[in-house]
């Protein structure tokens, strides 16, 4: 017996030192070998993970990002070494005996992504144009999805080598395979929405749970359209609701962004209906020509008055023609085209007779948004000798425990009588200026505030602080408010304050200018 198993061990021993050819040929069916795969057996084993996501930012793990009450114990620095980024050499074999190296299935299971070896499955992923083959092992995915456990072992399964996925792209499938594989989670601007696509059509929750979470905290007025179209389509109410937040509050920019052309004719209806959106109407009128010139480009019509009208339909009626102001509507849209006359004369006699006709335009002004004030001192005073201007800077820093949009400050007037202040104000972030406007405000004397307003709402992140600035030319001596807080609640929103570096005029947080935050929440 001692010397069978002496022998068995000669025999395992020789066989782990053959090359990495020889021993595919002792496999029961023949294997077709990829270029260079005769050198990679001398390569040590590698992790294989994707690199097409443009941004290249520190990799989480799923469990960062989804605690769980016993985190996993991390022994990968023995291993570290063998990591390569790669995203289309998947034929390359792990040297002998790999598996020792890697202290944790995580890690073991990690070498198998975009792997040939073991590959018990392969599938053709993307539009014809531009396909990939990628490689997969059927238990893997099937832990991970129950789409693939049905795939792959349900009751219909088809026992098939290669699965074509077209509507899906690569770069997305790439990225929901190594969240399967790996437990890390790699998102990026560019493809962030197609991979949510693949983890909702594969059922993978906490994927697609990560990429809303991405998508809400790079939501701004240039994508908000974009993804509110997209939220409805995968049914992420959530995200639909943080869109509308950004829609309103910055409705001009939302509608003069690129973005706002490419959503859908139903996202155009929802928007164009907006009881809250925060803009003039002549701007939400020149956004739905924009929107219908590139709707005809996609229906391949000549972009001519009629088509714009043509691809409107009724969506027309729902901008409100009547509520722009007189010259608004004579500059702009009665000299459109786009409006018939009969309807340009019958919106001329609403505007100037007191019989008015009756119009199939909304005539009633949207409500807009109620801006919030957040005051930050608790008395004003006045002295002779105080507060005096010369060209120096007023200066505050504050925070919110929840995405604001600024859209201006609540200054002091004159103490001595009605007088007129030009005002030149800033919002920075770590120094870059994020919107500034100068403007001049009168004041009547009293001890109120009086606002001064950005051209557009700032949006405003939690938990950073940022930088609100002013410098006030006009009557020298003013009222400044007194017992300041460094916390103030203002509806459902929490603000901090702290002074702030740039303040060379006495701004602080137990006194000085800049008495209000005026915000949309």
């Amino acid at each position: 017996m001692v010397d069978a198993k002496e022998k068995n061990m000669k025999c395992l021993t020789f066989f782990l030192m053959l090359p990495e050819t020889v021993k595919n040929r002792s496999k029961k069916g023949p294997k077709k070998a990829s270029s260079g795969s005769s050198s990679s057996s001398k390569l040590p084993p590698v992790c294989y993970e994707i690199i097409t996501l443009k941004n290249r930012k520190k990799k989480k793990m799923a469990a960062e990002i989804f605690p769980s009450k016993k985190p996993a114990n991390n022994n990968s620095n023995s291993a570290q070494q063998y990591h390569q980024q790669n995203l289309t050499n998947n034929n390359t074999i792990p040297s002998p005996n790999w598996q020792g190296l890697y202290g944790t299935i995580r890690e073991r299971n990690s070498v198998m992504f975009n792997n040939e070896l073991m590959a018990d499955v392969h599938f053709v992923v993307g539009p014809p144009s531009g396909t990939q083959r990628l490689p997969g092992h059927k238990y893997v995915l099937a832990v991970g999805s129950s789409v693939f456990h049905a795939m792959f072992y349900g009751e219909l399964a088809e026992d098939k080598e290669e699965i074509r996925i077209p509507d899906v792209e690569p770069a997305a499938f790439l990225a929901m395979l190594k969240y399967l594989y790996c437990d890390e989670i790699d998102l990026a601007a560019d493809t962030v929405l197609a991979t949510l696509y693949a983890a909702k059509k594969y059922i993978v929750p906490h994927l697609a749970r990560a990429c809303v979470n991405f998508l809400e905290t790079s939501l701004s007025a240039k994508n908000a359209c974009v993804l509110l179209s997209q939220s409805c389509l995968f049914e992420e109410p959530d995200l639909t609701q943080r869109c509308w937040e950004v829609i309103d509050a910055q409705a001009e920019l939302a509608l003069k962004s690129e973005g706002f052309c490419d959503i859908d004719f139903q996202t155009l209806e929802s928007i164009l209906k907006r009881e809250t959106l925060n803009a003039k109407e002549i701007v939400v009128f020149e956004a739905a020509l924009c929107w219908a010139e590139v709707e005809c480009q996609r229906q391949e019509l000549t972009p001519s008055i009629e088509n714009k009208r043509k691809v409107l339909g009724k969506a027309l009626y729902l901008i409100r023609i009547p509520t722009m102001a007189l010259d608004d509507f004579a500059n702009g849209a009665a000299q459109s085209g786009v409006l018939t006359l009969n309807e340009t004369n019958d919106i001329f006699l609403w505007y100037t007779a007191a019989k008015k006709p009756d119009l199939e335009f909304v005539s009633k002004p949207r409500k807009g948004l109620v801006p919030q004030r957040c005051h930050r001192f608790q008395s004003c005073a006045y002295r002779s000798n105080q507060w005096r201007y010369r060209g120096r800077c007023d200066s505050i820093q504050f925070s919110v425990d929840k995405r604001v949009f600024v859209a201006g400050f609540g200054l002091y007037g004159s103490s001595c009588g009605s007088a007129e202040y030009s005002a030149k104000i800033e919002l920075k972030r770590q120094g870059v200026i994020l919107g500034q406007n100068l403007s001049k405000y009168f004041s009547d004397g009293s001890s109120n505030t009086f606002p001064v307003w950005f051209e557009y709402p700032v949006q405003i992140e939690p938990d950073t602080f940022y930088t609100a600035s002013v410098v006030l030319d006009g009557n020298e001596l003013s009222y400044f408010g007194q017992e300041g807080m460094t916390e103030v609640q203002c509806g459902k929103v929490t603000v901090q304050f702290q002074c702030s570096s740039d303040s060379t005029n006495g701004t602080g947080v137990q006194g000085g200018q800049i008495p209000e935050l005026i915000f949309y929440a």
